[in-house]
Formats: structure tokens, sequence, C-alpha cells
């Protein structure tokens, strides 16, 4: 059985948008049991010149957006990167969760071969749909991922390795 483009970025995406939004919720939980407000947190950092948690939050979602938009050749929804709390953070999530809940299998085909091109480094690329995705657009996407969840566990929330690989529901 060969692994499709769709089964390597849709279900993918999806497994991550959930996790960032159980690590939100436990973050949710921390500050109310602690009494202190969550959106605090929205602008937590792990290092000076690293972008703070609500930034890493707003890539993620664009990763996983504007991927499946270049390898299906469509048009992807446009955010304004404009959330503040942790509740529109968690909004955002959704909409990124709807949005490639609209993908289907067949709307992949041809995409490993289709050429891609997007920014990255500062600078313009292209590459087959296939390299873009395992190559740049996963790495990126988890890369975001990651930081949020130790950005997170940085500001003691209490979460650990469980919930990153996305058990964090069971």
């Amino acid at each position: 059985m060969t692994l499709s483009m769709y089964r390597a970025s849709i279900p993918v995406f999806l497994r991550g948008l959930d996790v960032l939004s159980v690590v939100l919720e436990r973050a949710a939980a921390y500050a109310a049991a602690r009494d202190f407000d969550v959106d605090i947190l929205v602008g937590a950092r792990l290092a000076p010149d690293m972008l703070p948690l609500g930034s890493q939050i707003q890539r993620a979602s664009d990763t996983a957006k504007f991927a499946v938009a270049r390898l299906t050749d469509l048009s992807p929804p446009r955010f304004a990167d404009a959330e503040v709390t942790l509740e529109e953070l968690r909004q955002r999530i959704d909409v990124t969760d709807n949005y490639l809940r609209t993908f289907r299998a067949e709307q992949f085909a041809g995409s490993g071969e289709r050429t891609v091109s997007y920014n990255a480094g500062g600078a313009s690329r292209q590459q087959c749909g296939q390299d873009y995705l395992l190559n740049f657009a996963l790495p990126n996407f988890y890369f975001h991922l990651v930081t949020t969840h130790n950005i997170l566990r940085h500001n003691g929330v209490p979460i650990g390795k469980r919930e990153y690989p996305g058990f964090g529901r069971e």
C-alpha cells in the first residue's frame, strides 16, 4: 500500500491541531486553578528572540492551510493574525480544522509531482509537492506545535510527552 499525499497531510495536520486544542484546554484549566488570566500565556516565549505562543499557533495554522491549498492548487482562507486571547486562538484552530475537513483524497491527485512555490527563510522556493510536504511543511508544522507545547510547559502548565503525540484525549 502506498502512502498518498492526502493521507500524509490531512490526518496529520488534523491530529496536530487537536494536540494544540488539548494543550490550550490544559492551559485554561491551569490558569483557572491558580486564578490568573490565561491570556498572559499568549505572549509567553521560550527565548527573547522567539515568537510568542500566539504566533506559534498562527504559524502552525498557516502551515497546515497553506500546505493543503498549495498541494491542491487552491486558494487558502486568509486570517488577520489578530488573535490576542486564548479563546481567539482556539477559534482559529477550529476554523483551520474545519477548512482541512473540506478536502477529499481525490483533490490530491498528482500533487506529489506538482511544482509548489512558496517563500521561506526570506527566499522564494520551488519543490515538487512530495518534497515540499515531507521536507518543509510537516517539519515546519511540528516545529510550531512542539514550541507551543514547550512554551506552555515552561510556564508550568501540566502537560508532558503524552499530549504531544496526541494521546491527551484518551
